[in-house]
């Protein structure tokens, strides 16, 4: 997406979220909201498919993004999930009052709410296919459970800031993400030493097969 066409993204979604949290949902119409930001109607259903969308619009950027970021390939798979994760709290995190309005609003609309479960499912589906492509021979179960722990992780401490008032660090989420990650028994591994170190790996229970396998693999090779 061109930045023009960002920005105008933007301001359709600023301009909507603002006469939803003014009027209302239902009673804002999709001519309001295309004259309050200055687009034509044909350019806004270019760009959005309803009223729904317009809500969702930055998820449907961010889940894109976050499949170019994961298609890039990584060494550490599963922090990979927790960088993705980390950079969705970034976005947020940059316009909190944006982010708070939306929150609202979908807090009130039933079929947004629907809508919102959907999309956070969506996340989780993403960062569980990545898991299984990026770790041949992974449990389905530990990489569907991790994708669903990290989604989880995030969307409390995402709730935190969208619910009150206060600034909400990253590294809120960093550290809850380190701890998901050893409790799940994939925490970061250590440097790795001299080409001629003799190798001792002790790993916890709850570590993957795969990620074990995967760990082994780095320090032989």
């Amino acid at each position: 997406m061109h930045e023009s066409a960002e920005l105008r993204t933007g301001g359709v979604v600023a301009a909507a979220l603002e006469l939803f949290s003014a009027q209302g949902f239902d009673q804002t119409s999709v001519e309001q909201i295309a004259k309050a930001a200055g687009v034509s109607r044909s350019t806004f259903f270019r760009q959005f498919g309803g009223k729904e969308d317009v809500v969702f619009a930055d998820h449907e950027v961010l889940l894109e993004q976050l499949r170019e970021f994961l298609d890039e390939g990584h060494d550490d798979p599963w922090g990979a999930v927790c960088a993705a994760s980390e950079s969705v709290f970034t976005h947020f995190a940059n316009d909190p009052e944006l982010a708070r309005r939306r929150y609202q609003i979908v807090r009130e609309v039933p079929v947004l709410r629907e809508r919102e479960i959907i999309t956070v499912f969506r996340y989780e589906r993403l960062f569980d296919e990545y898991l299984r492509s990026a770790l041949p021979g992974v449990d389905p179960l530990d990489a569907v459970g991790f994708a669903a722990l990290v989604t989880a992780v995030h969307n409390h401490v995402l709730r935190q800031l969208l619910r009150g008032r206060k600034k909400v660090p990253l590294a809120t989420l960093q550290t809850a993400l380190a701890d998901a990650r050893r409790r799940y028994g994939v925490g970061e591994a250590a440097d790795a030493g001299a080409p001629d170190d003799v190798v001792v790996a002790v790993f916890p229970r709850s570590m993957p097969i795969a990620e074990v396998t995967r760990r082994l693999r780095s320090e032989l090779d």
